[in-house]
């Protein structure tokens, strides 16, 4: 049963059920309002500082209070005109870094206009919780005139005996300048981006892009050479620059070729990244030293691929791999018998070329790893290229064998190689999909790359197999990928303890079928702490 504003306009009445499934209290004190800190230098504050000044200025005298709460309804700006109603504020907690989102004090005319997207009038006894209900509030959202996002919410209160039915007009006023003052920013971002963007393409010959936070510059090498696949995971990459300007990734474009990518930031732009993309060549090639007298090339020392369960050790040491390629897998031989294994592995290598793959020496016994070890002594012999675990969990015998291999590779979990994931998923899709016309949209692969990916490729695959089970033709969009999967937002900053209780979260939410009171019950957690872990964890979806 919800609770009601008997009378109550729509608006209201429909905020009052939000906060009453939320499990928000009429009465008790503020004890979820937990400040938090918040970025001084932001574009909303400094866009929004002149005109709150004047504003402010003009208030003195009235006994009126106003409030910034940014995109994530925070609040990162408070004045107080009256002493009365600044200590009952402080008393309520509602300060600087505070969120006031429904779901934490209810109905207000910061959380509310967050929730309906329009300005909203909040008169007295109209507040869900009692002590809110001597302030009559009015919120208005503050929108960016290019992109129409909301970038957040400028409130104006007063104690009810004191309320004005001029505070409409004059917040409309002050959000009105507070826009064109993002406007004026949002060139000044994008003028600095251009001129960054101009700059670079002067001078090289290569693929160039500019990717700002609304804005995607490209010159026509770019354009040429990227796919819109290939873009979309640029723009992830520009979400998080490398740490140092100018750091080189690798990069898997959708063509199969790679390229060498460089981010360097560009001052004065916000969010914006200047990258250079060069391709080249791939494939490994033999040169005049390689070849014996006999012509055949000479066996070099192993190559070891190791790495994680489902890191893509199999399908790496099956790309490194010269033709034709014998596999065995460390697994044939638990399930049909060692000297059956022995008697393939000593007939691959009486082979002079191709190449032969040991799949997971850490899973065989002594005495095949002895065999092996014995073998890649051998001249001429096949190129041998070994997978196994991260080489630090190696023991024994499978030590000895990965000291014989002086190249080596370490995969790195899925979730730090989203360069590799156009490629790895157009290659699924590929082996799954009964029509080749089934590709990826750019949506779907920004948000493909920008999930975490703890299960490595089995969990892809996964994916993939569901997403190609939903669209058997063209373009698999983002409603195709399961419901946990179709966030954009990069969740890599997540540690492994982050990441199980946003799983612990989300599979108590949908158990109580989103009711977060039941959920928090379940978890043995407070109102409070679920709430707050539900927005430092970005839980949207469940």
């Amino acid at each position: 049963m919800y609770d009601e504003v008997p009378g109550a306009r729509p608006d209201i009445a429909a905020s009052w059920r939000r906060a009453s499934l939320a499990g928000v209290e009429h009465t008790g004190p503020f004890v979820r309002l937990v400040p938090r800190d918040i970025d001084h230098n932001s574009s909303l504050l400094v866009g929004a500082g002149p005109v709150l000044d004047q504003l402010e200025t003009s208030l003195t005298g009235t006994g009126f209070s106003t409030i910034l709460g940014d995109r994530e309804c925070r609040i990162v700006r408070r004045w107080d005109d009256d002493a009365r109603t600044r200590d009952s504020l402080d008393a309520l907690n509602i300060r600087e870094g505070a969120s006031m989102l429904e779901d934490t004090i209810g109905t207000n005319a910061l959380g509310t206009v967050f929730e309906t997207r329009h300005p909203v009038l909040i008169h007295g006894s109209e507040h869900f919780v009692e002590t809110l209900r001597r302030f009559s509030c009015y919120g208005h959202p503050i929108r960016h005139p290019l992109t129409r996002r909301i970038e957040g919410v400028l409130d104006i209160s007063a104690l009810v005996a004191t309320a004005s039915p001029l505070l409409p007009p004059i917040i409309a006023r002050a959000v009105h300048d507070i826009e064109q003052r993002l406007l004026g920013g949002s060139r000044i971002s994008e003028k600095s981006l251009l001129a960054a963007f101009q700059e670079a393409s002067g001078h090289c010959r290569g693929a160039v892009l500019a990717i700002g936070e609304d804005v995607v510059m490209s010159n026509q090498a770019a354009s040429d050479l990227l796919s819109p696949s290939d873009i979309a995971l640029l723009r992830v990459l520009a979400e998080d620059p490398p740490t140092r300007g100018g750091s080189a990734l690798r990069l898997t474009l959708e063509t199969g070729r790679s390229a060498d990518v460089t981010v360097t930031p560009v001052p004065g732009a916000r969010r914006g990244v200047l990258l250079k993309v060069v391709e080249h060549a791939t494939g490994p090639h033999l040169t005049p030293a390689a070849i014996s007298s006999s012509g055949h090339p000479r066996a070099s020392a192993p190559t070891l691929v190791s790495g994680p369960p489902g890191s893509g050790r199999s399908t790496r040491a099956r790309a490194l791999a010269a033709l034709p390629t014998k596999v065995l897998r460390a697994a044939t031989a638990l399930l049909e018998g060692e000297v059956a294994w022995a008697r393939d592995f000593e007939s691959a290598m009486k082979r002079t070329v191709g190449s032969v793959v040991v799949d997971g020496i850490d899973l065989l016994s002594d005495e095949l790893l002895d065999l092996v070890i014995e073998g890649v002594d051998r001249r001429p012999r096949p190129q041998v290229i070994l997978t196994s675990g991260p080489v630090d969990s190696l023991t024994g015998r499978a030590v000895t064998l990965a000291g014989t291999a002086t190249v080596r590779e370490e995969l790195a979990p899925l979730g730090s190689r989203r360069n590799e994931i156009p490629d790895l998923a157009t290659s699924m899709i590929r082996d799954v999909a009964a029509n080749d016309s089934v590709h990826l949209t750019p949506g779907a692969l920004h948000a493909l790359a920008a999930h975490d990916w703890p299960g490595n490729l089995r969990e892809l695959k996964a994916v993939i197999g569901h997403a190609v089970s939903r669209r058997s033709c063209g373009g698999i969009a983002l409603t195709d990928l399961p419901e946990g999967y179709r966030l954009t937002t990069p969740a890599r900053q997540l540690t492994a303890l982050d990441r199980a209780e946003r799983d612990a979260i989300v599979v108590a939410l949908r158990a109580a079928g989103g009711n977060k009171v039941q959920a928090a019950r379940e978890l043995g957690v407070s109102r409070t702490t679920l709430y707050a872990r539900i927005r430092q964890l970005r839980i949207e979806q469940y």
